[in-house]
Formats: structure tokens, sequence, C-alpha cells
């Protein structure tokens, strides 16, 4: 790399890692204003406070506002190059457009690479620790029972469960249906479902149905053992644990999932895809900003940043909106996750054209 590159990359950085600091602290101080009497009322330990809560704080606001300061950033410290006529004296020293984004391609795939261990498997483990503090001192979420869980269980096989105690492992008013195709081939109802161990169920006081075109077979009986694939524990996983998994535990569980023939993984599919579109928004964020603010104009950097930031939210905006599309079922999780980062990449794209010319 030459003296150009590693100023250039310093710069980025500088500016991002800046400006990153500035937020999270203002993010914490916030924070900490709102549960200030949380924390006193149950006399939660400082070490707690700082080590269980924020220490896991920082990882997950970091992630989450990488994109929009890897866009600021860039734009503030070009903007600024710009203006002093630093890059009118880079190009007119003969360096290539395309050579003078080297330095930046190379901090936005660090940032990537960063990002995206951040993202799939730091930011998981934190989250845990995170919510469990929250449970325990702040708010209880978490539930050791649930109620009318309904899922499928096999290839045509749907479980349903009226009440489930986790602690006792034991739910009541269960039945266990077979499909083929449409046609319902089996339902076994049972007073009470208990969990033994490795996918073994027993049901209790039961009933089994079974039935071959008009003919139906009737069996009962006070207990029966049956292999059940799931655990007592993915009763209570929400769409809301996607995050909590780390990219390993996530791939197993939607390929899991899938397996079984269940459909409703599509939260945990759009988890899986912006594990991987987000991080490389910091290319798209990065070719974007220097595209926009290479040029030196008048009224220095103030438009530059007012048009940063109007993309930024515009960018924010569409991503939440998009990933929408996929739980109403109007898209599939891959493109409504991937359209914003396939719209501002066209976007980028048009503009260094512009700009290159």
């Amino acid at each position: 790399m030459k003296r150009i590159d590693l100023y250039i990359i310093k710069k980025f950085l500088g500016t991002f890692f800046l400006s990153i600091v500035l937020i999270l602290s203002i993010a914490v101080v916030f924070d900490l204003t709102e549960k200030l009497d949380d924390f006193y009322e149950n006399q939660v330990p400082v070490h707690e406070i700082v080590f269980d809560y924020y220490l896991n704080f920082i990882p997950y606001y970091l992630d989450m506002f990488s994109q929009l300061f890897i866009f600021i950033s860039v734009i503030f410290f070009t903007s600024k190059m710009a203006g002093n006529s630093e890059v009118i004296a880079i190009l007119a020293a003969g360096v290539s457009y395309e050579r003078f984004l080297r330095p930046y391609l190379i901090t936005a795939t660090f940032l990537f690479v960063f990002s995206f261990g951040l993202g799939g498997w730091v930011i998981p483990q934190s989250s845990k620790k995170m919510l469990a503090f929250t449970d325990k001192y702040i708010e209880k979420f978490t539930r050791e029972s649930a109620r009318n869980v309904q899922m499928v269980v096999g290839e045509g096989a749907v479980l349903y469960i009226e009440s489930f105690q986790l602690r006792t492992q034991i739910g009541y008013r269960a039945s266990l249906e077979h499909f083929e195709g449409k046609s319902l081939t089996q339902r076994i109802t049972a007073d009470r479902i208990k969990y033994l161990e490795e996918y073994k169920w027993r049901l209790e006081n039961y009933v089994d149905r079974r039935f071959d075109g008009m003919h139906e077979t009737l069996v009962q009986g006070s207990s029966l053992d049956t292999i059940i694939p799931i655990q007592p524990e993915e009763l209570f996983i929400t769409a809301e644990q996607a995050q909590q998994m780390n990219n390993s535990e996530l791939y197993q569980y939607i390929q899991k999932q899938r397996e079984r023939g269940a459909g409703n993984v599509k939260a945990f599919e759009t988890e899986w895809y912006t594990r991987f579109a987000g991080p490389l928004g910091a290319f798209i964020m990065t070719l974007l900003g220097v595209t926009l603010s290479s040029k030196k104009v008048r009224g220095g950097m103030g438009k530059n940043l007012g048009i940063g930031v109007t993309l930024t939210a515009l960018y924010i905006l569409f991503s939440t909106v998009s990933t929408t599309f996929s739980v109403t079922g109007v898209m599939s999780p891959f493109m409504s996750v991937w359209l914003p980062n396939i719209v501002f990449a066209v976007i980028a794209f048009v503009l260094y054209l512009r700009v290159r010319r």
C-alpha cells in the first residue's frame, strides 16, 4: 500500500470509530438514566450492571449503527478532503478513480469481516446475557408454561398441546395428527403428554384413531410411549430468539425445521439472510458515500451530509419495510432482505459511473 492508501484508511477508520464511540456513549447515558430506578429498587450489583448488561449492550448497538456510520464517516472525511482540494490533487497526479477507491474498499472489507463476526457469533452470546439480566432485574419475560402450541414435528405430522409446563415437562390435552397429502390418516389424542428422554414421549389416557378411506379403527389405552422428534425447549422458541442463535445454531435450526416440513421458519430465514446482507452493506454504503462526496461542491460538507443522512434514513426504512414482506408472505425471505441492497447498489453504481466520467 502507498502512503495515500494508509492516509485514507486511517481517516476512514478513525472517523468511523470516533462517531460510533460518541453515539454509543450517548446511548448508554440515556439507557442508564431510564433504568436507574430499576437498578436501585432491585439492588443490582454494580459489577453485574457493567459486565452483564452494558458490556453486552455495546456490541448490539454497535452492529445496529454500523451501516449508518460507515456512510456518514465516508461522507464526512471525503467531503473534507474534497473541500481542501485533496481529491483534486490526487486525481491530478495521475491516479485513476478506481485506484482512488482502493483504500476505501480495503477498509470496507475489514468492516465487513468485523460486522459479520460481530453479528454471527458475538452478538448472539451477548444478547443471551443481556436478556437474562433484563429478565432477572428489569422485566420478567421468560415463560415457564406454554399454551395452545401447534407445530409441525415431521413430514405430514402436526402436534398440538393445549398447555405445557417446562419445569415438570408435562402437557395437557394433546393431539398428534398424521396426514398423507390433505387426507388425515391418524389422530391420537391424550389427556396428558410427558417428555421422557431423547425425543421419547408418553401419552396418557389416549385414543388412537386411524382412517382408511371410510373405515376407522379406534384403540384406547392408559399409556403409550412414542417418538416425537422435538424437545420441550423447542415448544418455547419464538421468532425473537433467532437473534440469540449464532450462525451455526441458526443454520442447524432452519435445516431441522425444513426436514420436518415446518413452514414457520420465515423469521429465522430472514435473520439468516440479514446476517450476510447487513455486513455486505458496508461496500454499498462506502461506494455510495465516496461517489456523493468526492466532488468539491459549494456550501462545503453540509450539503453532502444532508444527502447522506437522508439516503441512510431511506435505506434503513426500506430495509425495515422490506423485511415485513417476508412475514406477510408477499415476498420470500431472501428477496425481502436483499432487495434494499440491490436497489442501493444500483444507485451507487450509477453515481460511480457519473463521477468516474
